[in-house]
């Protein structure tokens, strides 16, 4: 072995010197990943480049290139990512003090111009906390507490989102979504006052409605007894006898008749009216004279 080595040793050398090379110009980029190949502080080209349009398994990914010593690999995620903030006390416009919790989603699309301005995921997001608890504030400091319950919630989140996604895009990124995780009153007194506004108002709410039901039941009633009115005097007109006939015949049905609906069965026929066969109330029973 001593003579092999003696006699080879500049050869072995040499051969682990390029195996050595080669393996340091290899770079495996996952698919998860995209590549910013570096030279000389510039990045050159990227490795796996997200593009929408490929299919997964068809985008670049694996087995690459680069020169050792030259240039180096800095690999940028190119999943969708989370910007969380906690924690935020928002004022709304009707002056309620709100905890929110809201979270935004992300991408980075040009992993160039991220290496170039962002550096890093870390400081993408020192960048972009501001700017989402900014909008945030602006966009909930329009509206009520009331209508973060409604769907003008939805109108605010997308308000926000495009402001953030106008910053990220300086920085090679792309707003997805963002959304409310939490949007809440803070615990004690101001809660609870604000549970008792908002029973008052619609306590108050409820009785409005109510009042104007009345009103309408009452013209609705009005208008029903002047239609009668008017058919009952039409059909004395065209018939006074015939009139006259059937009014004694509801008289004689609601006071002699069975219980009507609504009315309490027993207590129908336990008074006795005792009236002359001459009486008027019984013409017609003697054929209307």
């Amino acid at each position: 072995m001593e003579n092999i080595w003696q006699n080879h040793k500049s050869s072995v050398i040499a051969v682990g010197v390029l195996v050595a090379a080669i393996l340091s110009s290899l770079v495996i980029v996952p698919e998860t990943q995209q590549g910013v190949v570096i030279r000389a502080g510039e990045p050159v080209r990227v490795i796996n480049r997200f593009d929408p349009r490929q299919e997964f398994g068809e985008t670049g990914a694996g087995v690459s290139w680069r020169i050792p010593l030259y240039e180096r690999v800095q690999m940028v995620d190119r999943r969708i990512l989370d910007l969380d903030m906690e924690g935020e006390t928002v004022l709304s416009n009707d002056q309620q003090r709100l905890e929110v919790n809201a979270y935004a989603r992300y991408r980075i699309f040009d992993p160039v111009l991220f290496v170039e301005r962002a550096r890093s995921e870390g400081n993408l997001t020192d960048q972009l906390e501001p700017i989402l608890s900014s909008a945030l504030r602006q966009e909930l400091g329009r509206r009520t507490f009331a209508s973060l319950l409604t769907a003008e919630r939805g109108n605010a989140m997308t308000n926000i989102r495009d402001t953030l996604d106008a910053e990220a895009r300086g920085y090679g990124a792309q707003i997805i979504d963002v959304r409310i995780k939490r949007a809440d009153l803070p615990e004690g007194r101001p809660l609870t006052a604000a549970f008792e506004r908002m029973r008052s108002e619609r306590e108050e709410e409820a009785a409005t409605i109510r009042a104007g039901g009345s009103r309408d039941a009452q013209i609705i009633r009005a208008e029903a007894e002047a239609n009668a009115a008017e058919i009952y005097a039409n059909a004395y007109n065209q018939d006074p006898g015939f009139y006259d006939f059937y009014r004694a015949m509801e008289s004689y049905r609601r006071t002699f008749g069975p219980a009507r609906q609504g009315e309490d069965p027993e207590n129908v026929g336990e008074s006795s009216v005792i009236l002359s066969p001459d009486n008027e109330y019984l013409r017609q029973f003697r054929g209307g004279r």
